[in-house]
């Protein structure tokens, strides 16, 4: 076990909020044994919330976000967006000790609205994806200056558990990362739901097609990982000259659907910039 492990295993945790994402990061530290149970703490509105997750990860719970961050060592800010003015005005006054580590998880906030709102400088902003609810996600993540060595070795450590990090200098690549494994999910589960809505057209019955459709869209990633080739590389390997996927491919070269994709993406992009700006 290396350092940074070992100081997890005393370090105090709340997570203001107790969404999804938040429990996915709770079921994360206590699954793969990185902190014990009873130094997280989770705050919510929805006491049925806690209560839940307090018997699933053995975790404390309160609906006092000022209790929850009271002499923690990391506090992960995990709120939705249109609550984050009311909890950054209740942790501005002394809730958060001056050595602690924050961790914004908060789409679409910037690192110096967080930091101007709680009056505290060793911030640290992710960008995660929901397939972090398995342990298969993708953070992307930027620290402040303040934050020291340890503390983003700590901020490592915790994404880690939820997948794949990734280190970015500079926080302009986190709304990039918004547009593209932010909100790629959404457009893997379209293309999914396309393709079972074909097969279905075809007379599959929607079972099998989503069966059809699931284990393909698996394999072919699995494959791709393991492969480590090109995608180019991949796609020419089933392309063979007059046949189906030739056609296939075709008629969705025809259709524009790398303009579109690449169009969806960049206002993705665009829009997570914009929020961005709103404050």
């Amino acid at each position: 076990m290396g350092l940074i492990e070992t100081m997890l295993k005393e370090t105090q945790i709340a997570f203001i909020g107790s969404g999804i994402m938040a429990e996915a990061m709770v079921k994360g530290l206590v699954g793969q044994g990185l902190m014990p149970a009873q130094n997280i703490n989770a705050s919510g509105p929805r006491p049925e919330r806690g209560a839940e997750l307090a018997e699933r990860y053995g975790i404390q719970v309160t609906e006092d976000n000022v209790a929850a961050a009271k002499g923690r060592d990391i506090v992960v800010v995990s709120v939705k967006p249109q609550f984050l003015d009311e909890v950054l005005e209740e942790l501005c006054c002394g809730a958060i000790k001056p050595k602690a580590l924050v961790l914004s998880i908060v789409a679409g906030t910037t690192i110096g609205r967080i930091a101007k709102g709680i009056n505290h400088q060793a911030i640290v902003r992710v960008m995660p994806n929901t397939p972090a609810q398995i342990g298969l996600g993708m953070s992307v993540w930027t620290a402040t200056p303040e934050t020291d060595e340890a503390q983003r070795e700590q901020a490592r450590t915790i994404l880690a558990a939820l997948g794949e990090e990734l280190y970015m200098e500079h926080e302009d690549y986190l709304d990039m990362a918004t547009a593209l494994s932010g909100t790629g999910p959404a457009y893997v589960f379209l293309v999914m739901e396309a393709l079972i809505d074909a097969g279905v057209h075809m007379g599959f019955s929607r079972r099998v097609s989503e069966q059809l459709v699931l284990q393909t869209m698996r394999g072919s990633l699995e494959f791709a990982r393991a492969s480590q080739r090109h995608p180019v590389e991949l796609r020419n390997m089933v392309t063979s000259p007059g046949g189906t996927s030739a056609e296939a491919l075709y008629q969705l070269e025809k259709g524009g659907l790398r303009t579109v994709i690449s169009k969806a993406v960049w206002a993705a992009y665009q829009k997570s910039k914009y929020l961005g700006g709103l404050k």
